[in-house]
């Protein structure tokens, strides 16, 4: 079965964001991502990896005002120099944790602003932070993401997103697939994971349409998983998913795929 990654942004918010390392180490996952580390330190976040002996296998470049409502700046004009200081700062962070693959985001569509100019753009700062993190070791990731949880998100399929990345040309930039998004976007799962995943850096998880846990739900999780095996997924899943519950006492779909 694939290996499993705890969201900490999502799973563990019983506790503050320090706690859910043990927290997640507990229930047994070898692995965590999170969308952003930023308000700690780089060496505070690895003492929780470390103590723990958790990897941290993705997060989230910076996004530009997240609480005023932006996500993302690589599409948005005028904000370039923003954005490579973004580049370099989460590059700084993901050194110091040993992360492999950072997701950048691309922003939301700019009223009165030309999709092709957006496009543009996207493109060419894809291409500096690809270039950029290539001399770490460190993979860039793009993600589709449904319009229905954030309206106006200029990236929104599979087929967009590779698109893009043949456009960028650069061997370190992949595709993150969340089936959660793809499934509300497009369905055709099974289908395009065998297409794709050759360039898919990364896979997320979550029930869908209310995105809980993935025992329930459009989606039969227990056939998708074993479709990764026989693909010869080798990557992380990463459980981006809101618990109905405590976190803890939703994980009998995770023992259920592990044993």
């Amino acid at each position: 079965m694939p290996r499993f990654a705890a969201n900490l942004t999502m799973m563990f918010n019983e506790q503050p964001f320090p706690q859910r390392f043990a927290a997640a180490a507990r229930a047994g996952f070898a692995a965590v991502e999170f969308l952003f580390p930023y308000e700690h330190a780089p060496a505070e976040v690895a003492a929780w990896l470390q103590d723990n002996r958790l990897a941290n296998v993705l997060f989230n470049m910076p996004p530009g005002d997240w609480a005023a409502g932006e996500r993302g700046l690589a599409s948005l004009p005028g904000r370039e120099a923003e954005f490579r200081a973004g580049v370099a700062r989460g590059l700084e962070y993901a050194q110091a944790l040993g992360t492999p693959c950072l997701h950048v985001m691309a922003g939301l569509a700019v009223p009165g602003v030309a999709p092709g100019v957006q496009r543009a753009l996207y493109v060419d700062n894809l291409r500096h932070a690809a270039r950029a993190a290539a001399q770490h070791g460190v993979k860039v990731l793009i993600e589709p993401i449904n319009t229905r949880d954030m309206p106006g998100y200029f990236l929104s399929t599979q087929a967009e997103a590779h698109a893009i990345r043949e456009e960028v040309g650069e061997p370190n930039l992949m595709v993150q697939m969340d089936l959660y998004h793809a499934q509300i976007m497009e369905g055709d799962i099974a289908t395009k994971l065998r297409r794709y995943l050759p360039h898919i850096g990364h896979i997320q998880i979550a029930g869908v349409p209310a995105r809980n846990e993935p025992d329930d739900g459009e989606l039969d999780y227990r056939y998708l998983f074993r479709l990764l095996d026989e693909l010869g997924y080798a990557g992380w899943v990463g459980c981006e998913y809101r618990p109905r519950g405590r976190t803890e006492d939703g994980l009998g779909w995770m023992r259920a795929n592990v044993d």
